[in-house]
């Protein structure tokens, strides 16, 4: 059986989020809670995505990070290098950028490495977070299957992505 982690973004995911309705989508789709939403450390966000996968055989394992979620899972498999069966990395937030003033700290410069495991990065054209030039260029940094989503906004409930069939569907293919 495949064990889904999602990763959530700055401020998590919301009730009405995509995130949210993956999880409730079956037993082993888990939320890897952060100690701290608001103004997190990349070293507290990476260390709670590696204790929770301890027990967990990391050939099942997918990660589904969006946003924030992205990066920090870059930076896990950059610190630990270890491999899982692959990650969903849905609209990562270009903390490089000059409008990127969130209080987030640790997480660039963002990973260049390639993942050594399966990547799918979902992009938007309109993303107020990265560009979809920057989202591509994470994509091949990382070795990841680009997916572009048209004008999508960041893929968030604003952007009206709650339940997000066709998202589930793009996670079938790390499996």
């Amino acid at each position: 059986m495949t064990n889904f982690f999602i990763i959530p973004g700055l401020g998590n995911s919301g009730e009405a989020h995509w995130q949210t309705w993956f999880e409730k989508s079956g037993p082993n789709f888990l939320r890897i809670e952060q100690k701290e939403w608001d103004a997190p450390l990349c070293t507290d966000w990476i260390t709670r995505i590696e204790n929770s996968l301890a027990n967990y055989d990391l050939s099942s394992v997918v990660l589904i990070g969006h946003s924030l979620g992205c990066a920090t899972i870059a930076h896990w498999a950059n610190y630990y290098q270890k491999q899982v069966k692959g990650a969903l990395l849905v609209a990562p937030s270009d903390l490089e950028a000059p409008a990127y003033d969130f209080p987030a700290v640790g997480f660039d410069p963002i990973p260049r490495d390639k993942l050594n495991f399966k990547t799918i990065v979902v992009a938007s054209e309109d993303d107020p977070w990265v560009s979809f030039e920057r989202a591509t260029r994470f994509a091949n940094n990382w070795g990841s299957e680009l997916v572009n989503i048209g004008n999508a906004g960041h893929i968030n409930t604003a952007s009206g992505f709650g339940p997000w069939p066709v998202g589930l569907d793009i996670l079938k293919r790390l499996i």
